[in-house]
């Protein structure tokens, strides 16, 4: 008798686990998105092509780059597959704590373009449009008629939150994004042009951005960019950090002659920054752009353009993406990083399906130079000629 109700309690108890875990992941299907396999159909490489392209990118890296005072990763990869990679310099310089491969740094402005791109794959499954007035999700925001590929080109004129939370903000505490937003709504600051007239780059547009993205999916940021960007993309040592006490336990960054760059008020904020990831997270990331499977040719073409041509010029801004477009020359995507003393280039070579990344925690301005590297392919408008 004992021994058959023990075994009617545990059917009860069973059972009612069961149905409490069902309720729980259904409340999480709510808002989880499946994603189908990527498979972009790239050629193989030669062993030939690779020795030829290393001999050509190895003096960028002893020159321009500095192989002895480099403190960062680089890597340069064609077809998906790393012809050059190079990991030198320290995670934590007073721990004497070396940089592998995958030591996450901050990546400060390259987070626009992850930004953007989570932001075209709602766009892909319907969840927004890039018409959408920023009011629609945001209620308090005080400007009309800003859409959100406004704020995706830094064509909506609002102000810098750096220039207006510097005079108004108490700097001992932290500002989040939502600090921004109260403050725009509460105080109004003209806008700096009126909206949808010309570009002016500004990191406000991408701290709202995070902000829609938390709104669509109902979940904060850094989950939200988890669920669509990096755990289907395997980015295992990529994440958003909205805990910026951990800043320093995490990635310390330096200034040119390594000293420890502090942190300020502004780094709570993300969207616009704040996401650390490696080389070959961003590689993976770069590649699943070229999958109809992960980004919709559509939404490809979106991206990947200028939309600011009142003035004349070569430079121009896509969606979460800087650009150099020069008549007879392939365009040249990219977009470069710099907060405190990290300093990174992110740059995709649409035309030969080539990813150039060089990162760097420890201030330096050599990682601007990347671009001198598409002269190693046919058609890009820049010119670099090794001296060794």
């Amino acid at each position: 008798m004992n021994n058959l109700l023990l075994l009617l309690i545990l059917i009860c108890f069973s059972t009612a686990t069961l149905s409490s875990c069902s309720t729980k992941n259904e409340k999480e299907e709510q808002h989880s998105y499946k994603i189908p396999q990527f498979k972009p159909n790239f050629p193989s490489l030669s062993n030939q092509y690779i020795q030829q392209k290393r001999k050509k990118i190895y003096p960028f890296y002893n020159q321009i780059l500095g192989k002895d005072r480099f403190n960062g990763m680089f890597l340069v990869a064609k077809n998906g597959k790393i012809i050059f990679e190079k990991v030198n310099g320290f995670l934590d310089y007073n721990e004497d704590k070396k940089l592998e491969t995958n030591t996450p740094i901050h990546l400060a402005s390259i987070s626009k373009s992850v930004t953007a791109l989570a932001m075209m794959r709602l766009v892909d499954r319907k969840e927004l449009s890039l018409e959408d007035d920023v009011r629609k999700y945001l209620p308090i925001f005080p400007y009309k008629k800003i859409t959100i590929r406004m704020l995706l080109t830094h064509r909506s004129g609002v102000p810098y939150y750096g220039y207006f939370a510097d005079r108004i903000w108490d700097h001992s505490k932290m500002m989040t994004n939502q600090d921004v937003l109260k403050l725009l709504n509460k105080h109004v600051f003209p806008l700096n042009f009126p909206s949808g007239t010309h570009f002016a780059y500004c990191n406000t547009n991408f701290a709202l951005l995070a902000l829609i993205i938390e709104k669509v999916t109902g979940v904060k940021f850094p989950q939200a960019m988890k669920t669509l960007v990096f755990d289907p993309l395997k980015m295992s040592n990529s994440f958003i950090l909205d805990n910026p006490k951990k800043i320093n336990k995490i990635s310390p960054s330096y200034n040119s002659r390594f000293q420890t760059q502090a942190v300020d008020f502004l780094d709570g904020i993300y969207g616009d920054k704040n996401m650390y990831s490696t080389a070959r997270d961003l590689l993976k990331m770069d590649i699943a752009t070229y999958s109809n499977d992960f980004l919709s040719e559509k939404s490809r073409k979106e991206i990947y353009r200028g939309y600011s041509y009142e003035n004349p010029g070569t430079r121009n801004y896509g969606l979460g993406m800087r650009m150099v477009e020069v008549a007879d020359k392939k365009p040249y995507f990219f977009h470069t990083g710099w907060w405190h003393g990290n300093t990174g280039c992110y740059a995709t070579l649409r035309g030969d399906t080539v990813c150039i990344i060089a990162l760097s925690n420890a201030y330096t301005r050599s990682v601007y130079q990347v671009h001198r590297l598409t002269s190693m392919f046919e058609g890009y408008p820049f010119e670099y000629k090794d001296e060794e």
